[in-house]
């Protein structure tokens, strides 16, 4: 299992948006990075993700699971962009903000603290855990 990092302006696309969807989850559509999309193509269905809700929050507050491996994005007629299919699996008891991400050692080289306006990104596992531990969340949701 490889673990990832989805952003979403909670006005556009918020956590509770996700959780109205069910286990039919719903396609993480209108991604025009090919950086992002790449790592779209690299996920296997049970992948787990964060969600993270950029712009105002900014905080990791649930997890995500792939259900879907990567397919042409239905908001676009351009067969350059595919995406996958998520459904959420479970909230984080307390959502884990950008500044502690950045003020924690062990997540110095997190995607998110080098790299911080890219839409979708890897996740290493120790940096799966060391969040999860911050958040109350189980690392196994």
């Amino acid at each position: 299992m490889r673990y990832w990092l989805f952003k979403s302006e909670p006005d556009t696309w918020s956590w509770d948006d996700q959780v109205a969807k069910g286990d039919a989850g719903e396609e993480w559509d209108g991604v025009r990075n090919y950086q992002a999309r790449n790592f779209m193509r690299e996920m296997a269905v049970g992948d787990r993700g964060f969600f993270y809700h950029s712009q105002t929050d900014k905080a990791v507050v649930g997890i995500v699971e792939v259900i879907a491996e990567a397919h042409p994005d239905s908001t676009s007629d351009d067969p350059r962009w595919d995406c996958v299919d998520v459904k959420a699996v479970a909230p984080f008891p307390r959502p884990v903000t950008l500044d502690e991400i950045k003020a924690d050692p062990e997540l110095a080289e997190m995607v998110l603290v080098k790299n911080p306006r890219l839409s979708v990104q890897p996740v290493s596992a120790a940096e799966w855990r060391r969040v999860c531990e911050m958040g109350e969340a189980d690392p196994e949701s």
